[in-house]
């Protein structure tokens, strides 16, 4: 059965070329430390450490129709969880970080004792995130709440995240927030090796949370969070109660960002508040639209794209990268509503790129 469908689906040359391309695309990746040099491996680990968080806003904007603009705030739970056993890793047992000595702290917090351990600092990575963002759904999709008014309210959360962790200098470090980190499981993170099998490690995550979610989308959770996204009622007069699936949707999405979150303070050395709030969150949101929300893959192609483009421009026109994203932004939602994934589409009427006159041509079997 398995081995039929396979041959039905490789009959397809759509299939066949987007077989080729995952083929080519993962070849590069495991190759990238021979090919790049280690300045482009690092920002490449940090770019596909958010491909991992926007692979959950496909999930919960693109499969379930749930638009949020606070994904900030799990990232950074996700990185300051890892931050705060990096921070007393690199200090002798009786020793307190930096930023607690100059405000004046004698005894090493209550919350920061658990983090002592690497083991604990790894489970709320994703545990954390995880509750924090089923608690949240849960209150929130129980009272039927959607749409912009979801969309504001996790705005309103990411500026409160942000808020609490400037004000709380003495226990987050306040603006500056976390850095200065030196080992992990007893390895240097300064060292060339630890960032090559950081990469490795990242981008082994980012296939394995693509691959989950293609999973999650092909079974019974997938259709009706998709039939949600189509027609919320329906659902419900078919005898389905919306509400658990759409939670479950949103608290992986969370747990995925946690996991990001933790990943990208790795690669990039520094956690802090100026990662996880408004701007941020939205400029998340701006990743997958351009990536396409409609298709998994295009969340992540248009991550690497729109990061990479950034790069490229805020190191020449340090000035001319936000105009750079509004103009992206407002040129893919003027003519490509369906992102770099509706170019590529080969079947449907003035879809992809049939709408320029120069899609493939459709097989001898298809309907």
């Amino acid at each position: 059965m398995i081995i039929e469908t396979i041959r039905t689906r490789m009959a397809d040359p759509a299939a066949r070329i987007r077989l080729l391309i995952c083929l080519a695309v993962v070849a590069f990746g495991v190759a990238a430390p021979s090919l790049v040099s280690s300045y482009s491996l690092t920002l490449l680990a940090r770019f596909l450490a958010y491909s991992i968080l926007a692979l959950g806003i496909g999930l919960i904007w693109g499969q379930g129709g749930v638009l949020s603009l606070g994904q900030g705030v799990f990232f950074g739970l996700g990185g300051y969880m890892l931050a705060m056993h990096l921070k007393l890793a690199g200090h002798a047992a009786n020793d307190l970080p930096d930023f607690m000595v100059w405000s004046g702290i004698d005894t090493l917090p209550l919350a920061w004792v658990p983090f002592r351990s690497a083991l604990v600092s790894v489970i709320a990575v994703i545990a954390v995130p995880g509750l924090v963002s089923a608690a949240f759904s849960w209150l929130v999709f129980r009272r039927r709440v959607g749409g912009v008014y979801f969309a504001l309210i996790t705005q309103a959360l990411a500026l409160a995240f942000s808020t609490l962790l400037v004000s709380q200098q003495s226990l987050t470090g306040g603006f500056n927030g976390l850095t200065n980190f030196s080992r992990l499981f007893g390895f240097s993170t300064n060292s060339n090796g630890f960032g090559v099998g950081l990469y490795y490690v990242t981008l082994g995550s980012t296939i394995a949370s693509y691959l989950l979610l293609r999973w999650l989308m092909a079974s019974r959770f997938g259709t009706v969070l998709r039939a949600t996204r189509d027609g919320e009622n329906r659902v419900r007069f078919l005898g389905y109660d919306p509400t658990p699936y759409k939670v479950l949707a949103f608290t992986i999405a969370g747990m995925l960002a946690g996991l990001a979150g933790a990943l990208f303070t790795l690669a990039s050395g520094v956690i802090s508040p100026a990662m996880v709030g408004v701007i941020p969150s939205i400029e998340m949101v701006v990743w997958v639209a351009v990536g396409g929300r409609g298709a998994l893959w295009g969340a992540v192609a248009g991550t690497l794209l729109v990061n990479f483009a950034k790069d490229e421009i805020s190191s020449a026109l340090p000035s001319a990268w936000l105009y750079a994203l509004g103009l992206m932004f407002v040129l893919v939602v003027t003519f490509l509503p369906e992102g770099i994934a509706g170019l590529v589409q080969l079947r449907g009427p003035a879809t992809g790129w049939r709408r320029f006159g120069l899609a493939l041509p459709r097989p001898r079997n298809a309907e």
